[in-house]
């Protein structure tokens, strides 16, 4: 896909001048997220395998971790907005299942998790950090549990917020409110940026935000709502408000 931007019919034009910060998503836009958990999960299962062998033999089984998952998100609907704890839960009653100490929950959550932030970037995403970080204060807003500072991006973020430490995530309005009001700014001051239609460009509308929607592959527009900016990448991105 080329380096081009467009603004969709019937959306309002992106206003430039208005933009005094950038607030960005983390997973699926400065790196692609399901190779990262598919190698994290290779680690888990190696850890298993050595500290909790049926438990691991559970797990090779086709849908179990994925029942398990499912049933713990049921069980502790508490946790939604928390992947980490999910996560765990769901390792821990892969134990019990298995016979196994549920305690060895934390520390092979804890191999999974290092594993986790141990991302490969798109080639974009470096140069735009920087670029854009030279122009506007940039502020993480994600629903995962990457960290900025173990990724190596933390140096172009003046701060960072995730669904598990403040409470709730996207697309709810209060925390692209909190990541505009970091920098001092009202939300409608801030342009969020982020690949998920419903969680970035509708909550960050919803919240007053402009959106900007980065889609690195062929997806339509389906809902009412429509961003200010379409991207194919992040360096259109730059292109686009540097225009």
């Amino acid at each position: 896909m080329t380096s081009v931007s467009t603004a969709p019919a019937g959306a309002e034009p992106l206003d430039i001048k208005r933009i005094s910060a950038i607030s960005l998503d983390l997973d699926d836009t400065l790196w692609p997220i399901w190779p990262t958990i598919e190698r994290a999960e290779t680690v888990l299962q190696e850890w298993l395998l050595r500290e909790a062998p049926k438990t691991a033999s559970l797990l090779l089984t086709p849908g179990v971790l994925r029942e398990l998952r499912e049933a713990t998100a049921k069980e502790r609907s508490d946790l939604a907005h928390d992947l980490s704890a999910l996560r765990r839960e769901s390792i821990r009653a892969a134990l019990k299942h298995a016979g196994e100490d549920p305690a060895l929950a934390d520390p092979a959550f804890d191999a999974f998790f290092a594993e986790r932030q141990r991302v490969t970037l798109y080639e974009d995403a470096l140069p735009a950090l920087k670029w854009l970080s030279e122009r506007y204060p940039l502020v993480a807003v994600s629903n995962g549990n990457a960290d900025i500072h173990q990724t190596g991006v933390g140096r172009w973020f003046r701060t960072a917020f995730n669904a598990r430490a403040f409470g709730s995530g996207k697309p709810h309005a209060p925390i692209f409110r909190a990541a505009a009001a970091s920098v001092g700014l009202l939300p409608k001051d801030v342009l969020h940026v982020g690949d998920d239609a419903e969680l970035d460009v509708v909550g960050a509308l919803s919240a007053g935000m402009q959106a900007a929607w980065l889609v690195r592959d062929e997806r339509p527009w389906v809902h009412g709502a429509r961003p200010q900016l379409i991207v194919p990448n992040l360096h259109a991105l730059c292109m686009a408000l540097g225009a």
